[in-house]
């Protein structure tokens, strides 16, 4: 995903300012895809630019609203079904996971606890953006947002069982080995 097309997302709902969209960002993009005030007032100015956006009014201290164009829509429904997304197949958590041999036991356990810590964290945070978005109505930008927070609720509740199942596997491992070294 890109912030382009969180812009032109977030307008295809109807016109906002940049500051609009920076709130609407905070409250229910930020976990998805965080932005800053510049990139998106950047990624705005290039958008209008490329006329996918346009300014449909002008206020004061150069406050604009923007709204998307037939192009922009266009865009977004062709990035939204046509460019298949991308999936990282990279992840440092887990290439620190498989040299964990690397370090003692101890270690290797406190990095797997912290992970699931971690994880309760973000899947606190996100129980968290639920409760406070779900008086905001039942629109379509709404329903979708709250099938998106639900992947990350799963995730991170899957990334926790991961990580507290591999910690009790390291465990069991220097129990084993801590019972041969005793049998010799």
């Amino acid at each position: 995903m890109s912030l382009r097309h969180a812009a032109l997302g977030l307008l295809s709902a109807g016109p906002a300012s940049g500051y609009d969209l920076l709130k609407t960002f905070e409250i229910s993009l930020a976990e998805v895809w965080p932005a800053t005030q510049s990139q998106l007032y950047g990624e705005l100015g290039r958008l209008a630019k490329e006329g996918l956006v346009r300014v449909v009014s002008e206020g004061p201290r150069g406050r604009k609203e923007y709204e998307i164009t037939e192009e922009g829509l266009a865009e977004l429904r062709h990035w939204l079904v046509e460019v298949a997304p991308n999936l990282s197949r990279r992840n440092d958590m887990l290439l620190r996971v498989f040299f964990l041999d690397q370090v003692d036991a101890d270690a290797a356990r406190g990095y797997l606890e912290r992970l699931a810590q971690q994880a309760v964290h973000e899947h606190d945070q996100l129980r968290g953006v639920r409760e406070s978005v779900i008086s905001q109505g039942d629109d379509a930008l709404r329903m979708y947002g709250d099938i998106a927070l639900e992947w990350g609720l799963r995730l991170t509740a899957a990334q926790r069982d991961w990580a507290e199942w591999a910690a009790a596997r390291v465990a069991a491992l220097e129990q084993q080995k801590a019972g041969h070294a005793a049998a010799e």
